[in-house]
Formats: structure tokens, C-alpha cells, sequence
């Protein structure tokens, strides 16, 4: 059963591990696009995703719209664990107004 964009929402945690320079690099971008008011309704943890994340869970990104862009950092460990190496990585992410219900065009 697919599911609604509230019940996404209020569901499933996303990939977001607290970062706050991630955060305010998002914030700035939605400020950007939808105006300041849109700020109350940024929840990283379960409203901002990836393209992938997003088809996880049933959906799609509308035609036309544009990733917002963040970074992570990736450790590199050695067999033992011990971390040699971090880097940056590029993350694509996209708003819950930017997605709608994957359907399915198949004739019966």
C-alpha cells in the first residue's frame, strides 16, 4: 500500500546523522526557493532525502526539479577499523514538496 507524504514524514528516519553545517547549507537553499516560512518545516531527519531514499519509499521526483545540495564525509578505514582517511562526498537531496507517488502506467 502506498503511503502519504504525511505518513513519510512522521515515519522512517533518513540517512541525516545531525550535522549542523548540513542543516544551515539546506536551510539556505530552501530559503532561496520557497521563502523563509519554509524554514519551520525543514525536518532532515524525515523530510529531506535522497533521489534514491525517496523511490524507497514509493516515490518519485517531479519533472523539473533540482537537487539541493550538501556534502558528507566518508571515513576510509584499514582492516583493523582505524580510520586513515576522510573525505568529502557530494549529496544530492530533494524537499517533500518536490516529490509526488510513484503510479503506475500499466493498461489492464
Amino acid at each position: 500500500m502506498l503511503k502519504s507524504v504525511k505518513q513519510i514524514i512522521e515515519g522512517p528516519v533518513s540517512e541525516y546523522t545531525g550535522s549542523e553545517a548540513t542543516r544551515l547549507m539546506v536551510e539556505e537553499q530552501i530559503k532561496a526557493k520557497y521563502g523563509v516560512s519554509e524554514i519551520k518545516n525543514l525536518d532532515c531527519y524525515h523530510n529531506m532525502r535522497t533521489f534514491k531514499s525517496w523511490a524507497n519509499l514509493g516515490f518519485k521526483i517531479r519533472r523539473g526539479e533540482h537537487a539541493f545540495k550538501s556534502i558528507t564525509y566518508v571515513e576510509q578505514k584499514d582492516p583493523s577499523g582505524n580510520v586513515i582517511k576522510k573525505y568529502r562526498r557530494p549529496v544530492s537531496l530533494f524537499y517533500y514538496r518536490q516529490i509526488e507517488p510513484i503510479t503506475s502506467n500499466k493498461s489492464v
